[in-house]
Parts: C-alpha cells; structure tokens; sequence
C-alpha cells in the first residue's frame, strides 16, 4: 500500500486537521506495516496555475524553456504522488468556509487534461481510479454537510471528477462552539474507518 500523506493547515502544530492526519496515516500502518508514506506539507508553498504555468504545462511547448521546465516537473510531481498512491489521506481545514489556497492551488496542479482526466463523447472520464481518499475535515464554526460549508462537497466533486470516488470524511466540525465534542466526533468517525 502506497499513502499520500497531504496537510495544508497553516497553524503549525496547534492544527488539529494535522493531527487527525497523523493519526489516520498511523491506523492505516498499523494494518499495513508495509506500507509506504509520502508526505507533502502544502503549508510550504503550493504554485498557484498561472499563465505562465499554462503556456509551459497545458500548451506543452516543444521546446521548454528553463523556467518553464521547472514549472512542468513540479506539476509532474505532484501527480505522479497521486497516481502511485492507493489512499490518500487529506487534512482539510476550512478557512472561510471553504478549503484552503494551498489544497486549491494542489488540486488545480494535478487536474491535468489527458492524464488525471479526460472529455469523451460521455463526458468527463477520471483517470485516478482505484484509490481511497480520506479526508480530515476541521473546522471552528462551520458544520460539515451544510449549507455554509463550500468545502466538502467541492472535495468530494473534484476527486471524483479526476476518478476517485471512494471519499470519506473524518470531521471535526465547530471546534469554536464545543470543542471536545468536536474532537469526540471526530473520534468516533475514526473508530469507525476500515484500515
């Protein structure tokens, strides 16, 4: 088994979605010792796609230039992490009601025509199949499944337009209101996650 271990909160160790992550990441070992980790902390800065990210990566230029040689093996790496990967294991604070620049700016690096996704005479066709997405959901006031919460959902969509549709969350939601029933939810979810 191959984990990609992603977190993206930007309050350090007092994060709780980093937690959760920590912590799912060891379940899933502790049932798979052989498994493997990747871990990207997207906290360290994600490139936003820009125009000159699409002039080098969508256009594919015959000829690259140095910069944009950069820009095509930084994409390229974020996607070959998800491709190798059988689970990945998102930490998704809600900033704002929605998920964080830094998984936005990630998600929009690896939704690559042709190679995570494809347009057929159907529609739109993932590529990404065969993976498990678990997704730690944490938020101070915004009740996950509701109608203020932009992210999930959005998380949810996405993935399963690049293929991945077996999505769960572990969620703990209104940490500002009740905290350690937040954290007591979250718990329970993750009792419940088959490793």
């Amino acid at each position: 088994m191959n984990i990609l271990h992603i977190d993206s909160a930007i309050t350090g160790e007092a994060s709780v979605s980093r937690k959760l992550t920590a912590d799912i990441v060891a379940r899933l070992k502790d049932a798979n010792p052989d498994a493997s980790v990747t871990y990207r902390d997207l906290n360290k800065g994600v490139p936003a796609i820009d125009t000159d990210w699409f002039h080098a990566v969508r256009l594919a230029p015959e000829a690259p230039t140095e910069d944009q040689k950069q820009l095509i093996e930084t994409s390229n790496a974020y996607l070959a992490d998800v491709q190798d990967a059988d689970v990945l294991v998102i930490g998704s604070p809600i900033y704002n009601f929605a998920i964080t620049a830094q998984l936005k700016n990630w998600l929009d690096q690896i939704a690559r025509a042709g190679l995570s996704f494809r347009y057929t005479e159907a529609g739109p066709e993932g590529l990404l199949t065969g993976k498990r997405a678990i997704i730690a959901y944490t938020s101070a006031g915004t009740p996950i499944g509701s109608e203020i919460d932009f992210a999930s959902g959005y998380l949810r969509h996405i993935l399963g337009f690049l293929g991945i549709t077996d999505v769960e969350f572990i969620a703990a939601d209104r940490l500002a209101m009740d905290h350690d029933a937040g954290l007591a939810r979250a718990q329970e979810a993750l009792d419940r996650i088959a490793a």
